[in-house]
């Protein structure tokens, strides 16, 4: 018992000390996380520093010694990464996105898969070859996706583009690993027409029970204001989901990817993609481990340059045949070299496919481990190829006139906060026809405000990822009207770090809670003490008899006088011209007229 006790905090060490200390350095020098995950791997398994742990004692506690625990653990981590990517597959976005996620994703999956199919026939049988063909199509979205968003270009026209050939895969994986398990389920046993039936029954049962259960499951769990609780109640969600599928027969990830598009079309789905941020990201880094680990390094050793070129090869043929296909769709000529690189080498869903057939005896060894070392290689090599195409973009792609402009993105103001003044500031928008996207912790006042057609989601602004899930990147503006001084500190504090462009404006009780939200890095501070007098101010001088044009004029100078006072309490603020000077402004030319 000791001995396997100790085996377990040996492993569990290593994979918090990856977590930790090397992939934050991997950052450092700007190496994708992945990438170092899948290194790690390689490095501490039983064919790296693993193989030497019986002589060297001390390497035991650097080296994995039980793979199949981790293994586990890994699947947990694919579990939550296609639950989020299904949070992302929306069906209004689906919808939205249509021609270029149906039209230029199928066209890029069918033509990838049947070009590396054709080459792979050629050393093994066209059903090993089909299924190596189909793996080896589909493309990195864990490391695609978050180099796209760090650079801001996720909704622009290449990695718009790009994102719509991943979508369409993601949602591919589904009848991919539905072929699969009703395969090696149903033919070997000549069951295959009851097995069938079984599955599609627990997808019809998941589907009805998230259409008239799942939104009053996950209201309760908001209600008691409990972050455990949600938690609590999203893994529920999730672990349960796959495991009805796995009951079925099926692959456990088909039931996280429907959980995951149930949940997106209700008010709680950024919460809930904040809640399992962290998990999400750590069992991932475990799933990658674990990939590193079921490497063939001596099958790499035998032949470095083969892999090498056959990942070179795979990436020249899709990278090859997405080009096109994407200036086509999009009428683009420039700016998509880079992208079609990036969609060149395959990724971890090429692994989920090809673990699921090798597993399912559909795929020799011969043939997968092969197959899953290029796509190591390939995933290895992603960050290099988009400096690559960056480079190469830079010196030989100019925007030229046939370039079509992207269509002009629509940028919300968002709310944290729906309350009493959170609704009067979204009345106050949509009078005007500005769009804005409001969070609240609320859940019953949430979807109300749905039923009526407003932008209200479910969240609680104490959770950072929720913060760094609300697209401020694209934002015009960030309102805080929540009335916890400390919390919404917080919030200004956060979003300014990430966002140093962003306009942000914020309720404030009074002069000093508005001095510190300016510390925070407020734009503009709003403390309701100082706005409720001027406005008693202007009632009684209006009703008194002085003139309005004179009374606004002094009201917006008296605002912009106490605004300049507040931010002289904090030292070395440079404030900028703030939303009341142009207030001011306005309000003197509007008097004028």
């Amino acid at each position: 018992m000791a001995i396997a006790v100790t085996s377990t905090f040996t492993d569990a060490f290593v994979i918090l000390g990856a977590a930790g200390l090397v992939i934050p350095a991997f950052a450092t020098l700007r190496l994708n996380p992945v990438v170092g995950f899948i290194l790690i791997g390689m490095l501490v398994g039983p064919q790296g520093l693993g193989g030497l742990a019986g002589d060297v004692t001390w390497l035991h506690w650097l080296t994995i010694s039980d793979p199949p625990t981790v293994a586990l653990f890994g699947e947990i981590g694919i579990v939550l990464l296609m639950f989020t990517i299904g949070l992302e597959l929306s069906f209004q976005r689906l919808y939205a996105m249509r021609r270029l996620i149906f039209g230029l994703g199928s066209v890029q999956l069918c033509g990838s898969a049947a070009a590396i199919t054709g080459v792979v026939a050629v050393a093994t049988e066209t059903s090993q070859a089909l299924i190596v063909g189909l793996a080896l199509s589909l493309s990195s979205t864990a490391i695609v996706l978050p180099i796209l968003t760090a650079e801001k270009s996720l909704g622009k026209g290449p990695g718009r583009t790009s994102f719509a050939i991943l979508l369409f895969q993601d949602l591919a994986l589904i009848p991919l690993l539905l072929g699969v398990s009703i395969v090696s389920g149903g033919t070997g046993s000549g069951h295959l027409l009851p097995f069938a039936l079984k599955g599609i029954a627990a997808i019809a049962g998941l589907m009805l029970a998230g259409r008239f259960l799942l939104r009053p499951a996950l209201r309760r769990a908001a209600r008691t204001k409990s972050p455990e609780m949600f938690l609590a109640a999203t893994l529920l969600i999730v672990i349960g989901s796959a495991a009805i599928t796995a009951a079925a027969g099926l692959s456990l990830v088909v039931g996280a990817l429907l959980a995951g598009l149930i949940v997106a079309d209700t008010e709680f789905s950024r919460q809930v993609d904040a809640t399992i941020a962290p998990f999400k990201g750590l069992l991932l880094g475990v799933f990658l481990i674990s990939v590193g680990i079921g490497l063939d390094l001596r099958r790499l050793a035998d032949d470095p340059l083969a892999y090498v070129a056959a990942t070179l090869a795979l990436v020249a043929l899709k990278s090859g045949l997405v080009w096109p296909l994407m200036q086509l769709f999009t009428r683009r000529r420039a700016r998509m070299a880079r992208a079609a690189l990036m969609l060149g080498p395959s990724g971890e869903m090429s692994l989920i496919v090809l673990a699921a057939a090798a597993s399912a005896n559909l795929l020799s060894t011969d043939i997968s481990a092969p197959a899953q070392l290029v796509t190591a290689l390939g995933m290895t090599a992603l960050p290099l190829l988009a400096r690559l195409g960056s480079v190469y973009e830079a010196r030989r792609l100019h925007a030229g006139p046939h370039d079509i402009p992207p269509a002009p993105e629509v940028r919300r103001v968002v709310l944290v906060g729906y309350g009493r003044v959170g609704r009067l500031v979204g009345g106050m928008l949509e009078r005007h026809g500005v769009p804005y996207l409001a969070i609240d912790t609320d859940a019953d006042e949430v979807a109300r405000h749905r039923l009526q057609g407003r932008a209200v989601h479910f969240g609680d602004a104490r959770n950072i990822e929720l913060i760094r899930h609300l697209d401020l990147g694209r934002a015009r503006a960030l309102v805080v009207t929540m009335d916890n001084p400390d919390l919404a500190a917080r919030v200004v504090r956060l979003a300014r770090a990430d966002h140093p462009d962003l306009q942000i404006i914020a309720r404030a009780r009074d002069a000093r809670h508005a001095a510190e939200l300016y510390r925070a890095g407020v734009s503009d501070a709003v403390p309701e003490t100082i706005e409720s007098s001027l406005q008693l101010s202007e009632a009684v001088l209006v009703d008194i008899g002085v003139p309005m044009g004179p009374v606004i004029a002094s009201i917006h100078e008296k605002r912009a006088e106490l605004r300049s006072q507040i931010q002289a309490l904090v030292p070395g603020l440079d404030a900028p011209p703030t939303l009341g000077r142009r207030r001011l402004r306005d309000s003197k030319l509007a008097v004028t007229r």
